[in-house]
């Protein structure tokens, strides 16, 4: 399984605007992944409402993860849209 640990970079963490883009850039990757802060259960990222229920803040610690085995591209764009606390899915690592 490929996994990315990553800091929020959205000062309000993942709450609605930044938890729509993370969930439509998930959904958008063609790969299943999921999302979980690091000492919880990973939730699936295509869900606006697991990733709402996470109540994952700014500065906190989440893993993305899929066992998809072309995952490893997606993750790493996933990982930096969240990092940076970007607006929109970057198109290049």
């Amino acid at each position: 399984m490929a996994e990315r640990h990553v800091t929020i970079g959205w000062a309000e963490g993942l709450h609605a605007r930044p938890a729509s883009i993370f969930v439509r850039a998930a959904t958008a990757s063609g790969v299943p992944v999921t999302i979980a802060k690091a000492d919880g259960s990973p939730v699936n990222a295509a869900s606006m409402l697991a990733v709402l229920g996470l109540g994952a803040r700014g500065g906190e610690e989440v893993v993305i993860s899929s066992d998809a085995p072309d995952a490893e591209a997606a993750l790493d764009r996933l990982a930096k849209l969240v990092a940076e606390g970007l607006d929109e899915l970057p198109e290049t690592v």
